[in-house]
């Protein structure tokens, strides 16, 4: 693409930013690492941007670039990080660190096999439907139904979310 950035992706990827970001930390529980594949993303996306532009849901294809690098070799391919004298200059906050609740989630979360977290989170914290998470994760409706029963299952047994209900 010569002349730059078009427009409509820039507008594009600020928007869908915290989305990507939000859905990535839901299927990794890390937030560098969800900031990573939300980058991927979108650089995945600008890169096909004339047929992601033209489909007819964009998120699709953003949910499926996420899914892909996560599964893929992405972890592999990452820089491991170098110990240093002192501490970093400036520290962002997590905000799903700012609340309990949805800490406990995330780590009962993380405590789930990948495609069952992968399931949960597009199923209920990305609101798609079965036939939606099913396209975008390359499985039958089926395989989302019974993958969904066996993680809801595990996380009403979950010690970390015994009392989660009471607080």
């Amino acid at each position: 693409m010569k002349g730059g950035v078009p427009a409509d992706f820039s507008d594009f990827a600020r928007s869908r930013w915290p989305w990507l970001v939000r859905f990535a930390y839901g299927i990794t529980g890390d937030r560098g690492l969800a900031e990573d594949l939300a980058q991927t993303a979108l650089a995945n996306a600008y890169a096909s941007w004339s047929r992601v532009s033209g489909a007819d849901d964009p998120d699709a294809y953003l949910r499926r670039i996420v899914l892909n690098a996560h599964r893929g070799g992405f972890r592999k391919r990452r820089v491991s990080e170098q110990l240093s004298q002192r501490p970093p200059d400036v520290s962002v906050a997590d905000p799903a660190g700012q609340r309990g609740e949805r800490a406990v989630i995330v780590a009962a979360l993380r405590a789930l096999p990948p495609r069952q977290r992968e399931v949960l989170v597009l199923r209920f914290w990305a609101d798609l439907t079965e036939a939606q998470v099913a396209a975008a994760l390359g499985c039958t409706v089926g395989t989302v139904k019974s993958q969904a029963a066996r993680a809801l299952a595990k996380l009403r047994s979950s010690a970390e979310l015994a009392d989660w209900g009471t607080r």
